[in-house]
């Protein structure tokens, strides 16, 4: 049981760790977090979309990633260029992509909620990773992304505090008034963080349809988007605390899933990452502060 949760925690995490690794780029930058749904929906579904025409998950990958950075600038040209309050245009983005979605599943496969099977990632079993004593029984379920996981946080952490681009942008989302008056090219940095968090929260849609599903079915992404946010303030806005933070709500859903034939009422355990995230943000909210400059222009 104790090795059912923690492959399950693992395989559930992906799309949490990689959708707020994405968003602490973008409030680090300046720009609220709060569009990683709709990116996560567009990079789901393009994803599904890439594979079903090219047969390969790789295209369909590379699909979904351009599909999150797409609605990512358009999240950017709202708020940086036109200086549309974050939270309205996060909130265009999640409506739109919310929107786009359906249309585009009954126009290209004449369905009212989900795709045809395609390609996707499978996992490890029956490969020689399997073997491993104890770790093989968790990672045999677990797929090329997971790896590809480890190394996204790894290099989005030491690009983001170890390199000088990574500080400039944080002093951006600091006070975007400094760093245009020392030279910096502010709007470059938040675009730069937007395409960054679109491009992740891409990916992490992409997980769900191709990495779990191979499929895509409306409304898939069940609010994780928005869960993401939770997870960036209780991790400090830092890739390696969206490891533990999102870690922390996999295995609450991890939970659901392993004990649901068990003897307790199926809406109480799908209410348990929701429930968990209203805790987790009422202990951090006051603990944990955005950058100074969340939603500051340079020339404000």
């Amino acid at each position: 049981m104790i090795i059912l949760i923690i492959a399950a925690t693992l395989r559930m995490a992906i799309p949490y760790i990689l959708a707020s690794t994405g968003g602490a780029y973008s409030v680090r930058a300046g720009i609220t977090d709060l569009g990683c749904e709709g990116m996560m929906i567009g990079g789901a579904f393009f994803g599904v979309l890439g594979a079903y025409f090219s047969g390969s998950p790789w295209i369909g990958l590379l699909c979904g990633v351009v599909a999150g950075m797409v609605f990512a600038v358009l999240n950017g040209i709202l708020h940086v260029t036109f200086k549309v309050n974050p939270a309205i245009s996060g909130v265009c983005v999640n409506l739109l992509s919310t929107a786009l979605a359906p249309l585009l599943v009954k126009l290209v496969w004449d369905n009212e909620s989900m795709s045809p099977l395609v390609n996707g990632f499978t996992s490890f079993a029956g490969t020689w990773l399997e073997k491993i004593p104890v770790l093989g029984e968790i990672l045999k379920t677990q797929n090329i992304l997971f790896f590809l996981t480890l190394v996204i946080v790894l290099v989005a952490w030491a690009f983001l505090f170890k390199t000088k681009f990574g500080l400039r942008l944080r002093m951006v989302g600091e006070d975007p008034v400094a760093a245009s008056t020392v030279g910096l090219n502010t709007i470059r940095y938040k675009y730069t963080g937007q395409l960054v968090c679109g491009a992740l929260s891409g990916l992490a849609g992409v997980y769900l349809s191709l990495g779990q599903l191979s499929m895509y079915t409306e409304g898939m992404t069940a609010g994780r988007g928005y869960i993401c946010m939770v997870i960036n303030v209780i991790g400090g806005y830092n890739p390696l605390g969206a490891v533990w933070g999102g870690c922390f709500f996999a295995f609450f859903e991890a939970l659901r899933t392993v004990i649901q034939n068990a003897s307790i009422n199926a809406n109480f355990l799908m209410m348990i990452p929701y429930v968990m995230t209203l805790i987790a943000i009422v202990i951090s909210a006051r603990r944990v502060l955005p950058p100074a400059g969340m939603g500051k222009h340079h020339d404000d």
